[in-house]
């Protein structure tokens, strides 16, 4: 008797912990299909990169050049790039032997100035010759407002003098097929005339008066 309600109880007792169990793992169940897999979780899209602004995507100096080409190479200087005058350089009183001329580049972007300028004084049959060793070794270039100076011997002692009563310049051939511009006349740099013979010299552009002036001045 007493075996037999023992075996009851004890089979009693089992299917009290097996139904527990089995609502247990019915509510762990219920609990992780509530909860999304790693696979299930939605991903935020990027946020899309911020567009370009023209600006920022516009190279550096892009259309600030005007002066180059597309080589980067500056232009030679024309007439109409500059203005020409011409200053005696003789104390007060002493012939007019020494002359400095100076071109100011007027317009507004930067050339370049090379060799020497042809320079007629009065009726002589060509300019006056380049003095050796005033040539400037490489073109050399003058942005808006900056000037470049050469320098006129008028007489070297040689032979007879003439009257010089108009002067002539012009920048010379700039290459390749192109022609050489018209001659620019200059303003006298003395009132009336002065002499001139065919000891006359000009120096090679220069980038400043000194050089320019130095050679002509101890001759």
């Amino acid at each position: 008797m007493n075996t037999t309600i023992r075996s009851t109880r004890r089979a009693r007792h089992g299917l009290r912990s097996y139904a527990v169990g089995a609502a247990a793992a019915a509510a762990l169940l219920a609990t992780t299909a509530c909860e999304p897999g790693e696979a299930d979780v939605a991903v935020a899209p990027s946020t899309p990169p911020a567009a370009s602004s023209p600006a920022a995507s516009a190279a550096p100096g892009d259309g600030d050049n005007g002066d180059a080409d597309d080589s980067g190479s500056v232009a030679l200087c024309t007439h109409q790039d500059l203005s020409f005058s011409a200053t005696r350089y003789d104390a007060p009183g002493e012939q007019l032997r020494h002359i400095m001329v100076v071109a100011v580049n007027t317009g507004g972007t930067t050339c370049e100035v090379q060799n020497a300028p042809e320079i007629t004084l009065g009726d002589a049959q060509g300019p006056a010759p380049v003095m050796e060793g005033t040539e400037p070794g490489e073109p050399f270039a003058l942005a808006p407002g900056e000037k470049a100076y050469a320098g006129v011997l008028t007489t070297g002692g040689h032979r007879d003098t003439y009257e010089v009563t108009f002067m002539h310049l012009t920048l010379g051939s700039p290459g390749g097929e192109a022609e050489a511009e018209e001659p620019v006349e200059l303003e006298m740099p003395t009132e009336g005339s002065f002499q001139a013979d065919d000891g006359q010299r000009v120096t090679g552009w220069q980038p400043t008066e000194g050089l320019a002036m130095r050679p002509v001045t101890l001759s």
